[in-house]
């Protein structure tokens, strides 16, 4: 999705009011263009889904007839990765390699954040209830998915903490069979995704990555299992696979690029917001940054500092990219309309950089999740703080919630009447039924309510009213 989205707002990108890594512009509400920047925000949604579906509509048909054989050759072909069918699962002896690749700090790290991270989804837990009322039994019941399929990227990084933000909830939710696929270019092994893996209680990895492999989890192979639901990020193939697949099991969301919004005020401070900005942009090339504040001064200010802090960036060719084409800086006439604004953009993060972000807080309707103060960077949630990373993108937290435990259980409906119970309801059913001329439904009722025993003899009044004696 991220590469639609780019060319979708591309219309943006030789205005005045899009800055680069050189000549940074603000946007500011007196702007003749001012609004037209607030649309294509708020609509940065609206692009082509389509554009990859005759591709991947293909590797999922030959994945479905293909099985192995398929997945294998579309990884010799895109990860540059030769396996026979026996290689493609990685081993116990794999992982034992992995845990000697990973430092004792970072494997102290990732236990930490795993630890964190199922203490704040086992709040999440759902339970089976009933209540009963005029011989009524109603309730639901909470059940587990049986096996949930992960996706878990390999291409610019190395993602261990998407690891543990989509296997923790599943674990935690009681999910018995938890299936990864990943790809691994070039054959090259990503220990610390490993180790973050078995932490997390993944049952079972396979070596497979892109849209084959959202198709191998999808149909099920002779070596990947079918699974119920597949969660986790990916390219843009991926993501068209995921929406192609679902109804053939569940997906968790189509997700677009990483975005932040910041709402400032006089009191946030420069280098703080702009490393956050930053923090997105070196996601990749698509990622969205966004400034969003009423005081012009500290906007400038946040210029300064993303030129000064994006040169000491490993990934500082991708923020470049980012910062030319998705970036904002938005100055408002309030921090009230600085908030409504975030409301209508509904960011991926938002941050509150403002001197009562409690207060602000409640103001909020549509965020993946919100980032209280000065002193809690974006950078916590992904990693640590425990809520989870897995967020609605592209103005989707509308409508969609972070993922959670609740992703990963299903809810049966329960339902029980007793003899009187029917009979005292039945005619409601009935005349309900006949609304909608299904004379079957209404005679289900009528049976019951009439008296009928089992085994298809009627009773003495029923026999009565059929003119019938009765014995």
């Amino acid at each position: 999705m991220a590469n639609e989205i780019a060319n979708e707002d591309r219309r943006f990108q030789n205005t005045p009011i899009i800055f680069n890594a050189l000549n940074m512009k603000l946007c500011k509400f007196t702007d003749s263009d001012y609004q037209a920047v607030v649309a294509a925000l708020e609509n940065r949604s609206a692009v082509d889904l389509f554009a990859r579906d005759e591709t991947v509509r293909e590797i999922l048909r030959n994945v479905k007839d293909g099985g192995d054989a398929a997945v294998l050759e579309y990884t010799r072909r895109f990860d540059r990765h030769d396996l026979s069918p026996s290689q493609m699962r990685v081993t116990a002896e794999e992982i034992r390699q992995a845990y000697a690749g990973v430092s004792d700090r970072e494997l102290a790290a990732l236990r930490h954040a795993e630890k964190r991270i199922r203490r704040f989804h086992e709040r999440q837990r759902q339970e089976s209830w009933r209540y009963q009322e005029d011989g009524i039994t109603l309730g639901q019941m909470v059940r587990p998915l049986a096996v949930a399929g992960i996706y878990v990227p390999g291409g610019k990084a190395s993602y261990p903490s998407s690891v543990l933000m989509n296997a923790v909830p599943a674990k935690v939710a009681g999910v018995e069979r938890v299936v990864m696929c990943s790809p691994f270019p070039d054959g090259q092994t990503r220990p610390h995704v490993l180790v973050a893996a078995d932490i997390a209680g993944v049952t079972e990895i396979y070596k497979v990555g892109g849209a084959q492999a959202v198709a191998a989890m999808a149909f099920g192979t002779v070596t990947v299992p079918k699974v119920d639901k597949i969660v986790g990020p990916g390219n843009v193939f991926v993501a068209a696979a995921k929406r192609l697949v679902f109804g053939i099991v569940d997906i968790d969301m189509i997700a677009g690029p990483s975005e932040i919004l910041i709402v400032a005020d006089h009191s946030a401070d420069a280098a703080y917001v702009a490393a956050d900005l930053l923090s997105q942009a070196e996601h990749d090339e698509e990622a969205v940054s966004i400034l969003v504040t009423p005081e012009e001064g500290l906007a400038n200010e946040v210029m300064a500092e993303l030129a000064k802090q994006k040169n000491a960036l490993r990934r500082q060719s991708i923020a470049d990219v980012a910062l030319n084409s998705q970036c904002r800086l938005l100055v408002t006439e309030s921090i009230a309309t600085a908030v409504d604004l975030a409301n209508r953009i509904a960011p991926e993060h938002l941050e509150l950089a403002v001197a009562d972000p409690e207060h602000w807080a409640e103001k909020i309707q549509n965020a993946g999740a919100v980032f209280l103060g000065h002193h809690t960077p974006e950078a916590v949630g992904d990693y640590l703080a425990g809520p989870n990373h897995v967020l609605p993108t592209s103005g989707t937290a509308r409508f969609s919630s972070p993922l959670g435990v609740y992703d990963f259980i299903k809810r049966t409906s329960l339902i029980s009447y007793s003899r009187d119970a029917i009979k005292k309801h039945g005619e409601t059913v009935i005349l309900l039924a006949e609304m909608e001329n299904l004379e079957a439904h209404a005679n289900a009722v009528k049976l019951r309510i009439g008296g009928r025993e089992k085994g298809g003899k009627k009773s003495a009044a029923e026999g009565e009213r059929g003119g019938e004696k009765s014995p």
